[in-house]
């Protein structure tokens, strides 16, 4: 692991990191908050999944996260969306939603994506376990996530998960891939044509199948122009109102997609998880 840069703030120091990454079989970069503490302490994990387009580098400049994290000692990880570099496989037409930058966070199984886009272990098993070793942090208190395709892979990491995340939250998520153009291409192009593969990572699915969390809190801008086609929070709403999951959905009126909407409310989250990252 190499450092790329580390930054003084709000007490703590945020770093960025590149290694090279047996999941992808590329380099991946990734940033890590950690906030001021004891010497020796374990501190409590908030992964941040990012959306289409972003790398670990939107919420590290954009996400105006670091002063609550500091005030509330949480260690804040955001990994890239997608593997990078010479060789790696893009959407033909250079499309934007899919291929680089739009991993969706699985596995893929088809060619010639499967050789780098292995992003559901790189975010599962191969950082978290670079984090442990390498970071100050209490693997045994971890939190997640995310925003857009982000949301949708905290979703799906926790729900595949529930025993490793104290909780889980989202800003505007793709909470039904299966059912929505942006996942739905972005899974036919990874995993293939056989649909049933798709149910493992789409959260409605998910839920409905019989995984559970405790609770789920999700934030959406009344404005985002995405919301009717490709984020349906309602589908959300209804499988966990059938599951007995206890979905907190705040819809704002006025708000968009962008990381004006996501800066305003992520004291909001971290505090969330702060809360329930801080119980015995």
């Amino acid at each position: 692991m190499e450092q790329v840069s580390a930054n003084i703030a709000f007490g703590g120091v945020e770093g960025v990191y590149k290694h090279a990454s047996t999941s992808t079989a590329t380099e991946m970069t990734f940033s890590v908050f950690v906030p001021p503490h004891a010497e020796g302490a374990k501190l409590p994990v908030v992964w941040y999944l990012s959306g289409l387009t972003c790398t670990h580098a939107n919420v590290t400049e954009k996400g105006e996260f670091r002063r609550a994290c500091a005030e509330l000692g949480l260690m804040l990880v955001a990994p890239d969306t997608s593997p990078r570099g010479d060789g790696v496989p893009d959407d033909v037409n250079g499309a934007y939603d899919f291929g680089l930058g739009a991993g969706f966070y699985v596995d893929a199984t088809e060619t010639p994506f499967n050789t780098n886009y292995r992003m559901w272990t790189y975010i599962t098993e191969e950082l978290p376990a670079l984090i442990a070793d390498n970071f100050p942090a209490d693997m045994g208190r971890q939190s997640i996530m995310g925003h857009s395709m982000g949301g949708h892979g905290a979703l799906t990491v926790a729900l595949r998960h529930p025993d490793r995340f104290r909780s889980v939250s989202a800003f505007s998520p793709i909470v039904a891939p299966t059912q929505v153009p942006w996942g739905q291409k972005a899974l036919r192009g990874y995993l293939g044509q056989d649909t049933a593969t798709w149910d493992s990572h789409d959260a409605v699915a998910l839920i409905k199948s019989g995984a559970r969390v405790g609770e789920i809190l999700v934030d959406q801008g009344a404005a985002d122009p995405f919301l009717a086609e490709q984020l349906k929070p309602d589908l959300l709403a209804a499988a966990c109102d059938a599951a007995g999951i206890a979905l907190t959905l705040n819809i704002h009126p006025g708000y968009d997609h962008s990381y004006y909407f996501i800066s305003t409310f992520m004291t909001e989250h971290l505090r969330w998880h702060a809360e329930r990252l801080s119980r015995a």
